[in-house]
């Protein structure tokens, strides 16, 4: 049998958030290009860290991540805008995801 072709992508980003807006939760789609430390986390308008989604090392390839909303507490966050920041060692991206309750 053929072995499986796991689609490598040709850039490291946010593939996408759905549902956006959400409620209770989105989740996270990231492409990453090479195997490498990951981080993606969430932060309000002022730039505050909100929430740590991801900090490891991931191999390449399509990943996804379920963000319910909470901040690294725990607590549910307020209804509002928020950035989803994808960071490797050579690439950031954003996206803004909106919370409505």
């Amino acid at each position: 049998s053929p072995v499986e072709q796991v689609e490598i992508p040709a850039q490291t980003r946010l593939a996408g958030i759905f549902p956006n807006p959400f409620n209770p939760q989105t989740t996270v789609e990231f492409d990453l290009a090479r195997s490498g430390l990951v981080e993606v986390g969430v932060y309000d308008l002022t730039g505050r860290k909100v929430a740590t989604l991801v900090k490891e090392t991931y191999p390449a390839g399509r990943h996804r991540k379920v963000w319910p909303g909470h901040d690294d507490f725990g607590r549910q966050v307020a209804s509002g805008m928020y950035v989803i920041r994808l960071q490797t060692n050579n690439t950031t991206d954003l996206k803004k995801v909106m919370l409505v309750k």
